[in-house]
């Protein structure tokens, strides 16, 4: 009962984190009076830092969901799979050179321009539909094992 709700849960929390901090803190708190770029610069690298930990706290919680009891269908594990891949190229790659460029803005240097935060936002943008099919797929995928068992 555990793995189930686990399964179901945790894609529509991650989904959720997701909306509010990619695709409306991000973006707002420049909007902000008094937020000048170095200063949102240094929220964005706190904010993101800490989502990306609690991203990969919840990748192992569901990675062990998935290894106690694995969903038949194929689209779960592939959409896992796929969020996984995402989260481990941005952890290792997009997010310590965007860091580093937050980094040289923040210390008054202006980096060439750099494709790779839209290259972030489009890997934040699949992982959300992912999670949100993910969270779906799963949720049917449950209801009805619990309504074949009563």
């Amino acid at each position: 009962m555990t793995t189930r709700l686990v399964q179901i849960a945790i894609p529509f929390i991650w989904f959720g984190m997701i909306a509010a901090i990619s695709f409306m803190e991000a973006p707002l708190k420049f909007q902000a009076s008094g937020i000048t770029l170095p200063l949102g610069l240094g929220i964005g690298r706190l904010v993101f830092f800490t989502l990306n930990k609690i991203e990969i706290a919840f990748a192992l919680v569901l990675l062990v969901a998935f290894i106690r009891q694995m969903p038949k269908p194929r689209f779960p594990v592939l959409a896992f799979g796929v969020i996984l891949l995402l989260l481990i190229l941005q952890t290792v790659w997009l997010l310590p050179y965007l860091d580093e460029r937050a980094e040289q803005v923040i210390s008054g240097i202006s980096p060439p321009f750099s494709a790779l935060h839209l290259i972030y936002i489009g890997f934040e943008a699949v992982k959300f539909l992912l999670l949100f099919g993910l969270g779906i797929s799963m949720a049917r995928l449950h209801l009805v094992n619990s309504e074949q068992s009563n």
